[in-house]
């Protein structure tokens, strides 16, 4: 989860390929195509914003996630 609504997924070949996932209630499911920079953007974003919020279970997870697919 990235966003209200939105998720970020990667492909699972060599996590290369990155696409946004929002759910509209008026057109559905929405796929965008996501470059590998922009992609860590929006996790990096989202961390801060876990960080802030003091939910750290949830910041744990992502950050172990965040480890494995940029570093």
């Amino acid at each position: 989860m990235v966003d209200d609504g939105q998720e970020l997924y990667a492909t699972l070949y060599a996590q290369r390929l990155f696409f946004v996932v929002t759910h509209s209630p008026t057109e559905g499911l929405v796929f965008q195509p996501l470059g590998r920079s922009n992609a860590r953007l929006l996790l990096e974003s989202r961390l801060r914003i876990l960080r802030r919020a003091g939910q750290q279970a949830d910041y744990d997870r992502l950050q172990h996630t965040y480890k494995q697919t940029f570093q």
